[in-house]
Protein backbone atom coordinates (compact mmCIF):
# COMPACT_ATOMS: atom_id res chain seq x y z
CA UNK A 1 0.00 0.00 0.00
CA UNK A 2 0.86 3.53 -0.84
CA UNK A 3 2.80 4.72 2.26
CA UNK A 4 0.68 8.30 2.50
CA UNK A 5 -2.75 5.96 1.91
CA UNK A 6 -1.34 3.88 5.17
CA UNK A 7 -0.48 7.28 7.10
CA UNK A 8 -4.11 8.49 6.26
CA UNK A 9 -5.31 4.97 6.84
CA UNK A 10 -4.52 5.80 10.75
CA UNK A 11 -7.97 8.71 10.87
CA UNK A 12 -10.02 6.24 9.23
CA UNK A 13 -12.35 3.97 11.17
CA UNK A 14 -12.55 0.13 10.28
CA UNK A 15 -15.77 0.37 9.03
CA UNK A 16 -15.14 2.81 6.50
CA UNK A 17 -12.49 1.08 5.37
CA UNK A 18 -13.83 -2.26 5.07
CA UNK A 19 -16.66 -0.18 2.58
CA UNK A 20 -14.15 1.52 0.49
CA UNK A 21 -12.49 -1.80 -0.07
CA UNK A 22 -15.56 -3.85 -0.54
CA UNK A 23 -16.78 -1.29 -3.08
CA UNK A 24 -13.20 -1.20 -4.98
CA UNK A 25 -13.66 -4.99 -5.69
CA UNK A 26 -16.67 -4.33 -7.60
CA UNK A 27 -15.77 -1.23 -9.66
CA UNK A 28 -15.40 -1.51 -12.92
CA UNK A 29 -13.92 0.11 -15.90
CA UNK A 30 -15.32 -2.72 -18.14
CA UNK A 31 -18.28 -0.90 -19.31
CA UNK A 32 -18.60 2.96 -19.47
CA UNK A 33 -21.45 5.23 -20.53
CA UNK A 34 -21.14 8.78 -23.14
CA UNK A 35 -23.40 11.15 -22.45
CA UNK A 36 -23.89 13.72 -25.10
CA UNK A 37 -25.09 17.23 -24.46
CA UNK A 38 -27.50 16.01 -21.67
CA UNK A 39 -28.91 19.44 -20.19
CA UNK A 40 -31.57 18.41 -18.04
CA UNK A 41 -29.80 18.32 -14.87
CA UNK A 42 -32.21 16.25 -13.02
CA UNK A 43 -31.43 13.47 -16.18
CA UNK A 44 -27.57 13.54 -15.60
CA UNK A 45 -27.38 13.35 -11.85
CA UNK A 46 -29.52 10.40 -12.04
CA UNK A 47 -27.54 8.83 -14.37
CA UNK A 48 -24.34 9.31 -12.23
CA UNK A 49 -25.97 8.16 -9.34
CA UNK A 50 -26.87 4.84 -11.07
CA UNK A 51 -23.67 4.26 -12.73
CA UNK A 52 -22.09 4.81 -8.73
CA UNK A 53 -24.15 2.39 -7.50
CA UNK A 54 -24.14 0.01 -10.06
CA UNK A 55 -20.47 -0.02 -9.63
CA UNK A 56 -19.24 1.99 -13.14
CA UNK A 57 -16.10 4.21 -12.42
CA UNK A 58 -15.82 6.47 -15.09
CA UNK A 59 -18.34 8.46 -17.37
CA UNK A 60 -17.88 11.04 -19.92
CA UNK A 61 -19.62 13.72 -20.71
CA UNK A 62 -20.15 15.56 -24.27
CA UNK A 63 -20.91 19.05 -23.98
CA UNK A 64 -21.10 20.41 -27.46
CA UNK A 65 -24.02 22.64 -27.22
CA UNK A 66 -25.29 22.20 -23.49
CA UNK A 67 -23.33 22.35 -20.03
CA UNK A 68 -23.56 19.58 -17.49
CA UNK A 69 -25.38 20.76 -14.22
CA UNK A 70 -26.32 18.77 -11.38
CA UNK A 71 -29.27 18.48 -8.87
CA UNK A 72 -27.46 17.72 -5.69
CA UNK A 73 -30.98 16.61 -4.78
CA UNK A 74 -30.65 13.59 -6.97
CA UNK A 75 -26.78 13.18 -6.94
CA UNK A 76 -26.75 12.02 -3.23
CA UNK A 77 -23.01 12.84 -3.53
CA UNK A 78 -22.48 9.86 -5.97
CA UNK A 79 -20.33 12.58 -7.75
CA UNK A 80 -17.37 12.35 -5.36
CA UNK A 81 -16.81 8.89 -5.88
CA UNK A 82 -16.75 8.68 -9.75
CA UNK A 83 -14.62 10.06 -12.81
CA UNK A 84 -16.43 12.58 -14.43
CA UNK A 85 -14.31 12.93 -17.80
CA UNK A 86 -15.61 16.21 -19.25
CA UNK A 87 -15.61 17.29 -23.30
CA UNK A 88 -16.44 21.06 -23.31
CA UNK A 89 -13.53 22.58 -25.19
CA UNK A 90 -12.70 21.62 -28.55
CA UNK A 91 -9.46 20.54 -29.56
CA UNK A 92 -7.51 21.68 -32.66
CA UNK A 93 -9.02 19.35 -35.65
CA UNK A 94 -11.93 17.60 -33.64
CA UNK A 95 -15.12 18.53 -31.97
CA UNK A 96 -16.15 17.04 -28.32
CA UNK A 97 -17.31 14.41 -29.78
CA UNK A 98 -14.89 12.88 -31.92
CA UNK A 99 -12.06 13.63 -29.17
CA UNK A 100 -14.25 11.69 -27.04
CA UNK A 101 -14.56 9.06 -29.03
CA UNK A 102 -10.65 9.10 -29.69
CA UNK A 103 -9.93 8.61 -26.25
CA UNK A 104 -12.18 5.54 -25.86
CA UNK A 105 -10.67 3.82 -28.31
CA UNK A 106 -7.25 4.68 -27.21
CA UNK A 107 -8.29 2.66 -24.71
CA UNK A 108 -10.03 -0.35 -26.22
CA UNK A 109 -13.56 0.48 -25.68
CA UNK A 110 -15.97 -0.94 -28.35
CA UNK A 111 -18.39 1.90 -28.99
CA UNK A 112 -22.07 1.09 -29.10
CA UNK A 113 -24.86 4.28 -30.01
CA UNK A 114 -28.43 3.35 -28.53
CA UNK A 115 -30.62 4.00 -31.58
CA UNK A 116 -34.48 2.36 -31.57
CA UNK A 117 -34.37 0.95 -35.27
CA UNK A 118 -30.49 -0.71 -34.25
CA UNK A 119 -31.43 -4.49 -34.88
CA UNK A 120 -30.08 -6.32 -32.09
CA UNK A 121 -31.06 -5.32 -28.18
CA UNK A 122 -28.63 -4.19 -25.21
CA UNK A 123 -29.60 -7.63 -24.07
CA UNK A 124 -28.26 -9.65 -27.11
CA UNK A 125 -25.19 -7.17 -27.15
CA UNK A 126 -21.79 -9.02 -27.02
CA UNK A 127 -19.64 -8.51 -23.80
CA UNK A 128 -16.32 -10.49 -24.95
CA UNK A 129 -14.63 -7.00 -25.32
CA UNK A 130 -14.88 -3.62 -23.28
CA UNK A 131 -18.08 -0.93 -23.52
CA UNK A 132 -18.84 2.32 -23.76
CA UNK A 133 -22.49 3.15 -24.10
CA UNK A 134 -23.61 5.96 -26.00
CA UNK A 135 -26.74 8.50 -24.90
CA UNK A 136 -27.82 11.20 -26.50
CA UNK A 137 -29.73 14.25 -24.94
CA UNK A 138 -33.92 14.27 -24.40
CA UNK A 139 -34.90 16.26 -27.49
CA UNK A 140 -32.79 15.20 -30.43
CA UNK A 141 -31.13 11.79 -29.46
CA UNK A 142 -27.72 10.98 -30.50
CA UNK A 143 -25.88 12.91 -33.45
CA UNK A 144 -25.45 12.15 -36.79
CA UNK A 145 -21.23 11.69 -36.02
CA UNK A 146 -21.86 9.66 -32.95
CA UNK A 147 -23.95 7.37 -34.79
CA UNK A 148 -22.25 7.13 -37.47
CA UNK A 149 -18.72 6.68 -36.14
CA UNK A 150 -20.35 4.01 -33.34
CA UNK A 151 -18.82 0.77 -33.75
CA UNK A 152 -22.11 -0.95 -32.72
CA UNK A 153 -26.14 0.40 -32.67
CA UNK A 154 -27.90 -0.91 -29.73
CA UNK A 155 -31.98 -0.71 -29.07
CA UNK A 156 -33.65 -0.84 -26.12
CA UNK A 157 -36.67 -4.01 -25.81
CA UNK A 158 -39.98 -1.92 -25.47
CA UNK A 159 -43.82 -2.71 -26.66
CA UNK A 160 -45.69 0.14 -26.49
CA UNK A 161 -46.73 3.06 -28.29
CA UNK A 162 -44.28 5.32 -27.29
CA UNK A 163 -40.77 5.34 -29.37
CA UNK A 164 -38.34 6.19 -26.45
CA UNK A 165 -37.82 6.65 -22.60
CA UNK A 166 -36.46 9.15 -20.32
CA UNK A 167 -32.86 9.46 -20.72
CA UNK A 168 -31.91 8.29 -16.90
CA UNK A 169 -34.54 5.50 -17.67
CA UNK A 170 -32.69 4.31 -20.74
CA UNK A 171 -29.16 4.82 -18.94
CA UNK A 172 -30.78 2.15 -16.05
CA UNK A 173 -31.66 -0.58 -18.19
CA UNK A 174 -28.80 -0.31 -20.37
CA UNK A 175 -26.38 -0.64 -16.82
CA UNK A 176 -28.44 -3.13 -15.45
CA UNK A 177 -28.58 -5.59 -18.37
CA UNK A 178 -24.51 -5.04 -19.19
CA UNK A 179 -23.78 -4.78 -15.58
CA UNK A 180 -25.23 -8.28 -14.55
CA UNK A 181 -23.74 -10.39 -17.66
CA UNK A 182 -20.57 -8.76 -17.15
CA UNK A 183 -20.32 -9.41 -13.97
CA UNK A 184 -21.42 -13.30 -14.19
CA UNK A 185 -19.10 -13.79 -17.47
CA UNK A 186 -15.25 -15.37 -16.87
CA UNK A 187 -14.05 -11.61 -18.11
CA UNK A 188 -11.48 -9.87 -16.61
CA UNK A 189 -14.28 -7.39 -15.34
CA UNK A 190 -11.98 -5.51 -12.34
CA UNK A 191 -10.14 -2.70 -11.64
CA UNK A 192 -6.22 -3.68 -11.73
CA UNK A 193 -4.48 -3.50 -8.52
CA UNK A 194 -2.66 -0.09 -9.51
CA UNK A 195 -6.19 1.53 -10.35
CA UNK A 196 -7.26 0.33 -6.77
CA UNK A 197 -4.12 1.64 -5.44
CA UNK A 198 -5.02 5.17 -7.19
CA UNK A 199 -8.83 5.06 -6.10
CA UNK A 200 -8.30 4.25 -2.19
CA UNK A 201 -5.78 6.95 -2.09
CA UNK A 202 -8.21 9.71 -3.56
CA UNK A 203 -10.89 7.96 -1.48
CA UNK A 204 -9.23 8.15 1.88
CA UNK A 205 -8.40 12.21 0.94
CA UNK A 206 -12.36 12.43 0.45
CA UNK A 207 -13.33 10.30 3.51
CA UNK A 208 -11.46 13.41 6.06
CA UNK A 209 -12.11 16.54 6.59
CA UNK A 210 -8.91 18.18 6.63
CA UNK A 211 -6.59 15.75 4.13
CA UNK A 212 -4.29 18.17 3.24
CA UNK A 213 -3.16 19.33 6.76
CA UNK A 214 -2.88 15.56 7.30
CA UNK A 215 -0.57 15.11 4.28
CA UNK A 216 1.95 18.36 5.09
CA UNK A 217 2.14 15.95 8.61
CA UNK A 218 3.02 13.17 6.36
CA UNK A 219 5.83 15.02 4.38
CA UNK A 220 7.50 16.37 7.29
CA UNK A 221 7.40 13.69 9.51
CA UNK A 222 9.26 12.00 6.19
CA UNK A 223 11.59 14.78 6.03
CA UNK A 224 12.64 14.15 9.95
CA UNK A 225 12.94 10.64 9.25
CA UNK A 226 16.01 11.54 6.48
Amino acid sequence: MNPLTDFLGQYITDNRKATIEKVLDNRTRYMTLVLEDIYQSQNASAVVRTCECMGIQDLHIVESKSKYSVNKKVLMGSNKWMNLIRYKEKELGKTNISACYAKLKSEGYRIVATHPAAGISIDELSIDSKIAVVMGNELKGITKFALDNADELVRIPMFGFTESMNISVSAAICIRSLVSRIRASGTAWKLSDTEKDILRLEWYRKSLKQPAIMEKDFQAKGKLNT
